[in-house]
């Protein structure tokens, strides 16, 4: 494993992320609550990233209502003190953590609210990272920024991002900040992939014209990358598309299976997995910080060694990109 700088700040974090999304659920979804990993899978992958030098685990609040916060707090405890010191722990707010009109959003009320929660699950007094979910246009982002700026001042946070963000926001908050003499995002989380490279034309400039860091989600599109998921088939039970297919329903064309079917020649040309080449292609991208994954048990970990293991040149790179580029 090796390890990136977090946009200009000080901190390193490691190459991979570990996302948490799946321990006891999928994601913030309320009906799939106990559809995920068990206390028992979690620890164990938990276990096999920390072996291969992840050093940074990523989750939510509202992920499983909770649980997979909790399942990490469980585990640090079990772990120790040593290991806590060494983690890099994100976590996020702004979904339904309940069914009150306060129980969601970036409001102050519930900011201040959810850092609370979310330490006493995770069992620390302190979060290294933390993120708005989304942003909330309901709520003035100034009132967000202040609220979070105090949680940095508290000893609460150490950095701050935002997850899911679009150009035009993220430099008004950036504006903001600057502004008023607020702690400022440092890093951005978006969805970014082969079948969706959006965040080239405008996220990602504004990343390098202000040394943001980014840590893109869902690097493998929800497993389309993988080469699961085929024309006229069916989706594999478990899988994300059987599951939670709404954040994917959009690549449900013949254009995704061309360009897959071109990806999996060139793939078989290398001698390398689809998946493998996928998350290498990710971390080759000069502005990219880290992926964050999410394996459903700890042998899924095999992938980022892979990974890891394979070096590609710009050329390539490109190429590859234009795989997915071409109608």
């Amino acid at each position: 494993m090796h390890y990136r700088q977090l946009g200009r700040t000080g901190l390193r974090i490691s190459a991979l992320i570990l996302g948490c999304a799946s321990f006891g659920g999928i994601g913030s979804v309320p009906e799939l609550i106990g559809r995920g990993e068990s206390e028992q899978t979690a620890f164990a992958i938990m276990d096999a990233a920390w072996e291969l030098g992840i050093t940074c685990f990523d989750t939510a609040d509202a992920y499983a209502g909770g649980q997979s916060e909790a399942m990490i707090g469980a585990w640090l405890k079990a772990r120790g003190s040593a290991v806590r010191d060494q983690l890099v722990l994100a976590s996020k707010v702004f979904n339904p953590v309940g069914s009150g009109p306060n129980d969601r959003g970036l409001s102050r009320r519930h900011v201040l609210r959810q850092i609370d929660a979310s330490l006493r699950r995770l069992g620390t007094d302190y979060l290294d990272l933390y993120l708005i979910h989304e942003p909330d246009p309901s709520t003035p982002q100034e009132e967000t920024l202040r609220a979070l700026d105090d949680l940095v001042h508290q000893g609460k946070v150490r950095y701050l991002g935002a997850s899911n963000m679009p150009a035009w926001r993220l430099m008004q908050a950036l504006w903001l900040s600057d502004r008023h003499g607020l702690y400022r995002f440092e890093w951005v989380q978006n969805e970014y992939h082969l079948l969706r490279q959006v965040d080239q034309d405008d996220v990602l400039p504004v990343c390098q014209e202000y040394q943001l860091g980014y840590t893109p989600f869902s690097p493998l599109a929800g497993g389309w990358l993988t080469g699961k998921y085929r024309a006229g088939q069916d989706f594999p039970a478990g899988s994300r598309m059987s599951l939670r297919p709404g954040p994917y329903q959009s690549l449900l064309h013949e254009r995704t299976f061309v360009a897959l079917d071109r990806f999996r020649s060139y793939a078989h040309e290398r001698g390398t997995d689809m998946a493998a080449l996928a998350l290498a292609w990710i971390m080759a991208q000069p502005l990219i910080t880290a992926p964050i994954i999410g394996p459903r048990a700890p042998s899924q970990l095999d992938l980022a060694t892979q990974a890891l293991a394979i070096q590609l040149t710009e050329t390539e790179c490109t190429a590859i990109a234009q795989l997915f580029l071409v109608s």
